[in-house]
This record gives structure tokens, sequence and C-alpha cells, in this order.
């Protein structure tokens, strides 16, 4: 029976832990500083919003671990001795470990503004941060927001929930621009408008301000723009939580280093999750991967291997799903911001400006190689298959409505999208 010890208790390490359980009697520990049990990050937003309590954000009971056989421990691990196979908390206790698995996930962008410390100040990411929205928010006259990704629009969202005034600080020239081709993030920036949040697009953070107590008054923008705020939120991306790791021979890139076993550089030591760095990209994907998802199927993955089983880490077609205040967005295979040389694209926008197609495609083969939708819920499964099956663009357009979960939606607009589609690729072979 072996001594696995996890540090971090977010989807990956959880994961890992029951499915190790599962199959095998090994002695598990699971390690967090946050909390003390396994919550949904991505459920924060609803508890700020009233929709739920925090609680409801724990899927399982507190007593499932100990019915598990799962030892759970609340502290920070600050030094790992590979040599000797032990971790060193901050209060100095030593834990000793057969397999070490680092799940530690990723911690919010800083980059070095001036009063970035000052309370009032958060990301969305941790527990911490749902707290000290809570303690300013209902002081709070305006929040200001840096940095133009999904977590940024979320908090807008939650603090619009509560009347909060919010500016919003792009540097990009337009919203997630860097993801969105030019029609979807001009769609976004109008839907971000039409929710009365102050959109400053090629805007960046200069500096933050204090009051005499220590708190956020204000910040200034780098077009020497002074803007009073209470709540300043710093969205600007994340990265590996891995400084603890530095002098302890484990090879870091950005992140941990890691094989498509999930194994370091040392033996028995392994990371999953936002905090994991492959080697070489799988495919078109990003080394470092901050996705749900594919840290749910590393934890599996992973599992398999530790009892007994090696199994590589294979996250399939590449697929992510996000929501725009009211605007629910998909993406399946790749649809690239800039089209790429042998790259062709497709799009098609309602009239309301609301929902919207963008698909990507083989200029030669005219293989079927992504698609963006905004508005409207695809299956996954369909797309799963096409991508597989290296099916054409044709056949998708063709077959768009079995992909859809609103039949009345595309009873009334198939033939509108197939006819903008034929329309488009003049000359091209039609559906």
């Amino acid at each position: 029976m072996e001594n696995i010890v996890i540090i971090g208790n977010g989807i990956s390490g959880v994961t890992l832990a029951r499915h190790i359980r599962k199959q095998s009697n090994h002695k598990i520990t699971i390690i967090s500083s946050e909390t003390e049990f396994f919550f949904s990050r991505t459920a924060l937003m609803y508890v700020f919003m009233g929709h739920m309590k925090f609680e409801h954000t724990q899927p399982y009971e507190n007593d499932f671990w100990k019915k598990n056989n799962i030892n759970l421990i609340n502290g920070l691990v600050e030094h790992v001795n590979t040599k000797d196979k032990a971790l060193i908390l901050d209060d100095d206790t030593i834990i000793n470990y057969d397999k070490l698995v680092i799940a530690t996930g990723s911690k919010p962008n800083k980059f070095d503004w001036q009063g970035q410390e000052l309370k009032g100040i958060t990301g969305l990411y941790h527990k911490q941060d749902l707290e000290t929205l809570e303690a300013f928010a209902p002081t709070c006259q305006r929040a200001v927001i840096v940095g133009g990704g999904l977590i940024g629009i979320e908090l807008a969202e939650m603090l619009r929930s509560r009347n909060i005034e919010v500016t919003f600080l792009v540097r990009e020239k337009s919203f997630w621009d860097a993801v969105l081709p030019f029609g979807e993030s001009q769609m976004i920036n109008r839907h971000i408008l039409e929710h009365h949040i102050d959109l400053r697009l090629e805007t960046g953070l200069l500096k933050i301000l204090s009051d005499e107590n220590g708190n956020a008054r204000a910040v200034v923008t780098d077009k020497n723009e002074t803007i009073e705020c209470q709540i300043v939120g710093l969205t600007a991306g994340v990265s590996p939580n891995i400084d603890f790791l530095k002098n302890s021979g484990i090879a870091l890139g950005r992140g941990v280093k890691v094989n498509r076993f999930l194994e370091t550089n040392i033996k028995d030591i392994f990371a999953i999750g936002d905090c994991a760095e492959q080697h070489e990209s799988i495919g078109l994907r990003r080394p470092i991967e901050a996705v749900w998802y594919t840290g749910r199927m590393m934890g599996e993955a992973l599992a398999q291997t530790l009892t007994g089983n090696p199994t590589q880490y294979n996250p399939g077609h590449w697929f992510n799903s996000a929501k725009f205040l009211d605007i629910e967005y998909q993406t399946y295979g790749w649809v690239w911001a800039h089209k790429k040389d042998y790259e062709e694209q497709f799009y098609w926008e309602h009239h309301s400006g609301k929902k919207a197609i963008r698909i990507s495609f083989h200029k030669e083969t005219r293989v079927f190689l992504g698609i963006n939708t905004f508005g409207i819920r695809m299956r996954h499964e369909f797309f799963d298959k096409v991508l597989t099956e290296n099916q054409s663009v044709d056949y998708v357009i063709h077959h768009l409505a079995e992909a859809n979960f609103d039949p009345e939606f595309f009873t009334s607009h198939k033939k509108e999208i197939q006819e903008h589609f034929v329309k488009q690729f003049v000359g091209l072979k039609t559906v």
C-alpha cells in the first residue's frame, strides 16, 4: 500500500483522489491552504449574485472524505525535499510520501503595479477573493476591472448585479481579441456596453492610489486618467502556482514540466491541472491548459497510472465554453482570431446582434476545422464525431440542424445560414 500525497484540492487533485480510491486502498492525503473542502471555483460568481450558497458549491458532503478514507490537511507547503521524500509545511510539520502529485493550480497575474497590495483589490479565483468582494461591495460606488478575459467579464456581471458602477480596462483593441475573431469580439464589445459597463479599450493600468487607511481609492490609467473606485479587480490572466518549488530540483518552465504520463523529471513526482506544463504541446493545444475539464481529465489519467495501469493524458479535440453576460459561447476544434494561410472562415451573425456562428475550414481540402457559436447551443458529440471523421465543411453546413439543441431556432435560420454560406463562397462547391 503506497502513501500518495496530493498538494492542492481543486478539480485535478480531487478527481485524482476519487479515482485512486475507486481502484485501490492506497493511503491518500490532500493538502490545501485555501479551504478545507473541495468547491467548484466556477460557482463563486453565483454565490455572490445570490443564486446559491457557498455550501452548494461543494459537490461532496463533508463526511465524504472520511467515509472514503481520504485524509485532508489544511496547510501550506513551503518546501519539497525530494531526496527524503518529505514536505515541509509553514508550521514546520513534516509529511512523508511515496508518490507526490503537485496540483496547486494557478494564481492571478500581478505586474508590479504600484498599490497592487492595497485592501479592496481582488481577483476571482480563491474563496478569499469572494470574501474580499463581500466585505467591500456594500459601500462600493464604483469598481475598476483590469484585464479583458473571461474572469474579467464574470466579475463585471457580478458587480453589476448589485448595481455597482463598473469601468472595464482592456489593453487590447477589442475585447478578448487574441481569441475571438473581429466580428465576435465587436459583438461582445456592444453587449458589454448595453449592460451599462464602462468599457475602455486600449487602456491599461498605471497604478492604484491609496486612501489614509490603506484601501484602494482610485486607479490611474496609462492615458493619465484618474478613476475613483473602492474595488479593483485584477483579472489579467493566471500563472501556475509553483513558487514553493523553486529550489526543489523539480524541472520548471512557466509550470511544472511533465511528459504525457504527467511525470516530472524526478521519480515518483507528478503534476496535473493548471500548474502542469507539457514538454511538447499536444496537437495545437497550449503546453499549459488552465481549463476545468482538462484538469479533470489529467486527474483521471494519472489515477490509472498510479493504480498500475500506465495511461497517457489524451485530451482529444479542443473545446471550451463560457458566458459573456447573456450570450453563451462554445468553441469546438480550432477557429483562429487571425486567419491562418490555409484557413477559410465563414461568418454568420443574426440581425439581433446576439447570435453568431463562425466556421473554419481548410481552403483546399474543405475539411472542417472548427466552429465558434454565440447564443446558440450545440451538441458536443456531433462536433467531436465530425472532427474525428475529418468531415467537410459542406457536410457540417448541411447537418447543422442535427448539431443544434434548439430545433425552433434552426427551423427558422438554417436556410438563411446555408444561403449565406453559398453566397459568401461563390464559385465554391455548394451545400
